[in-house]
């Protein structure tokens, strides 16, 4: 499963609508140069098929491609960073 993720600034997420479903991860910007990464939800119907990271990796590219660091509060967050220790040098 691998459904475009948006990101809507006006909103702080990024998301992505399956089957009438919407996942998505919240954030707050703090300051210019950084995003607290606050929560993240995928519907019971459609976890387990790869939405979570697919969110937190669009976020994460996002936030690398705008020079900002990012804030794990947000438990599969940091989960995700263990996994995934490339992404690390965002943290702030």
């Amino acid at each position: 499963m691998n459904p475009e993720v948006v990101h809507s600034e006006s909103e702080s997420k990024f998301y992505a609508q399956v089957d009438g479903y919407e996942s998505h991860l919240y954030y707050r910007e703090e300051g210019n140069e950084v995003w607290n990464l606050l929560s993240t939800y995928v519907p019971p119907e459609h976890r387990g098929k790869g939405l979570a990271a697919d969110l937190v990796r669009t976020a994460l590219d996002k936030a690398r491609s705008l020079n900002k660091r990012i804030i794990p509060s947000c438990s599969y967050v940091v989960t995700f960073l263990n996994r995934h220790p490339d992404y690390k040098d965002l943290v702030a």
